[in-house]
């Protein structure tokens, strides 16, 4: 390929992705790629939403909706320290459940007519630094997410919140050689400051801790627990007797129904496990992630499978 070429579809590519891109930066970690290198990935995922949890342990087994999305990323290291990424989900959903949600939700056509629903997501953009980068690394980021567009967002079977938001995240990760030179633990933490449709606050925390060991030279496996946390948010409560709030709970006017989809009190406990193999010019990846706990939150399982391109391009050279 000649080089001008080449420097054409680099640029093209990152000029799209820069501006067609998501928040959602699931790949992040604390050891970042040396300069020069960079990644193209495609990510698959199947979410299996079987029901809700509400407040006080109850499971509702309602409302039951699968979700698959095709995630375009593309990652660049501009220096050993910093490296941007940037993506673009598309999403399919669909409400798969035998009856139609209770009242007060209301019934919407895309969730009667048990069809699938598909669309363009969030734009998004991550900013990595690198501060160490050894047996001990230590990468804060910040990424930026909007809506591609404005699709719709209430009901089961749609594909996101529509929702504009600012993360702030640190990670951290440690290869433990004492133990094993295969062995390495990673922690992140991030805090997510999101637009407020009405006025009651919905920023998130989110955190993982993940432990990864390596088998051979080309296949790594690796098990996580993440933690969500949000801060305000609406709940429904519950309508079990005696629960602290009764259901509808706070979800008690007109603006806050039509609103309730995206500004649910979210909280949930999800473990899992995947693994990763290296091939010559690719390498293949895939999770579980199963929904062990929560409030106001689905209940379920996710699959996650895809493929990412490594290259190498010096920019300047």
């Amino acid at each position: 390929m000649h080089r001008e070429l080449f420097v054409a579809i680099v640029q093209s590519f990152f000029a799209f992705v820069f501006l067609d891109s998501t928040a959602q930066n699931a790949g992040a970690q604390a050891w970042v790629l040396p300069k020069g290198a960079g990644t193209i990935s495609f990510t698959h995922q199947r979410l299996y939403n079987t029901g809700h949890r509400r407040i006080g342990g109850l499971l509702a087994k309602v409302g039951q909706s699968t979700t698959m999305g095709l995630y375009v990323e593309g990652e660049y290291a501009f220096t050993d320290r910093l490296s941007v990424s940037a993506g673009l989900p598309y999403v399919f959903a669909k409400y798969t459940a035998r009856n139609l949600p209770p009242p007060p939700i209301p019934v919407l056509p895309w969730d009667a007519c048990h069809c699938r629903q598909s669309d363009w997501q969030d734009f998004g953009f991550t900013a990595r630094y690198n501060v160490f980068n050894g047996v001990f690394a230590l990468t804060p980021s910040v990424s930026f997410g909007m809506p591609s567009h404005d699709y719709e967002f209430r009901g089961e079977a749609v594909v996101g919140r529509s929702l504009k938001e600012v993360q702030f995240s640190v990670d951290v990760g440690r290869r433990l050689d004492s133990i094993s030179e295969n062995l390495s633990v990673q922690g992140r933490y991030s805090y997510a400051v999101v637009e407020r449709p009405i006025d009651i606050p919905n920023n998130r925390s989110n955190a993982r801790l993940q432990a990864a060991y390596q088998l051979t030279v080309n296949l790594s496996t690796y098990g996580f627990v993440s933690w969500q946390h949000t801060h305000g948010g609406l709940s429904f409560g519950s309508p079990l007797p005696g629960a602290a709030l009764a259901f509808p709970g706070e979800v008690n006017t007109e603006e806050r129904l039509f609103q309730h989809d995206r500004m649910m009190r979210d909280n949930y406990s999800h473990v899992g496990a995947g693994a990763s193999y290296q091939f010559q010019r690719f390498d293949v990846f895939g999770s579980y992630t199963a929904y062990v706990a929560g409030t106001d939150t689905h209940a379920g399982r996710a699959f996650t499978a895809g493929i990412s391109f490594p290259f190498e391009f010096r920019l300047g050279n």
